[in-house]
């Protein structure tokens, strides 16, 4: 296997934007939320994504919670910054600013509803690279802007010195080993169902939601590949598919359902913005209930010897109860 291109770090959170009770950026905590990430086995940091809310969070939120965690993490955290709209000269505004602001490297996704060709996707990509110092991750995730990055479109881009990695969200295993084999973009896995997957065959790591619960339970499975293990590997991502499962692929958006699991385990999440609606209660208590089963799956006393990473354990609140920064569970 040829040597990982990991410019970002390897197993990266799509991190949630922490809002007060009242709807207003938590800058706190945002900065609490981030530093227990880092802590707990995130060695970079993707803001300002779509679980991050940035459909509708401001332009100035948006710098706002980069200079925070900037601040937080210090300058050795990578900090991939969501610029992604459907207007590229939106997008080139949004990339100057998040560059000013302190971020490492802008997560660009394709333009959305109005369905570009690929010659279009191209150009909008060369003209975001084009705008400004930093590197770019390009979003391949059709399923929700109704066009992809075609894997000869991907090939082509990967010429221009900025445009250095992709997070996969293609469901296209076949086209993104193509693109892996001819180019040396630094893919990663933007599903959280297929980090080791994408792993096994040379991806750099992942950007992964269930990580802003379980950082150290995803870290550990690229741990564990990395140090020859793949069987462990192969057990710690099983042991994780229920909450992927309950997260990722429920009828709910996963920003609902982390922040939903974040607040009952009495971590800086808070309530979402509509058009978002809080999770039910019954969702709540099944993720839960999945967590505790990924942490008591961590513990020595399960027979693994301790070999498991073990999951940071967290104070929680009720469900249905105030919990977090006082956001009740609906």
């Amino acid at each position: 296997m040829r040597q990982r291109n990991a410019p970002f770090g390897r197993t990266l959170c799509a991190m949630v934007t922490p809002f007060t009770p009242a709807g207003a950026l938590d800058v706190d905590g945002a900065a609490r939320l981030a530093t227990r990430l880092v802590a707990g086995g995130c060695d970079g940091l993707v803001l300002n994504g779509t679980t991050g809310e940035s459909p509708t969070t401001t332009d100035a939120e948006k710098r706002e919670l980069i200079a925070a965690v900037r601040s937080a993490v210090g300058p050795a955290v990578p900090l991939v910054a969501g610029v992604g709209t459907a207007d590229t000269r939106h997008t080139v505004e949004l990339t100057l600013a998040a560059e000013k602001a302190g971020a490492d490297a802008a997560l660009v996704v394709t333009p959305y509803y109005s369905r570009p060709q690929q010659a279009a996707v191209e150009a909008h990509f060369r003209q975001v690279a084009d705008a400004s110092g930093l590197p770019l991750m390009l979003y391949d995730i059709p399923g929700r802007t109704g066009t992809r990055i075609a894997p000869a479109t991907m090939i082509r881009l990967a010429a221009h010195p900025r445009i250095v990695a992709v997070k996969d969200c293609s469901y296209d295993f076949l086209g993104t080993q193509k693109v892996l084999a001819e180019t040396e973009l630094a893919y990663y896995a933007g599903c959280d169902e297929h980090i080791l997957p994408l792993y096994a065959v040379g991806a750099a790591g992942c950007v992964s939601t269930i990580a802003n619960a379980v950082p150290a339970q995803v870290a550990g499975i690229l741990a564990a590949f990395d140090a020859g293990d793949t069987a462990m590997a192969a057990e710690l991502q099983s042991r994780v598919t229920p909450l992927i499962e309950a997260m990722m692929a429920s009828d709910l958006p996963g920003t609902v359902t982390t922040k939903a699991l974040l607040n009952a385990m009495n971590l800086p999440a808070g309530p979402v913005r509509p058009p978002l609606l809080t999770a039910p209660p019954e969702t709540t208590a099944e993720l839960l209930a999945r967590y505790d089963a990924v942490v008591r799956a961590a513990e020595p006393s399960t027979g693994s010897g301790g070999d498991v990473v073990p999951v940071p354990s967290v104070e929680r609140g009720a469900v249905g109860s105030e919990v977090g920064h006082g956001a009740p569970l609906e």
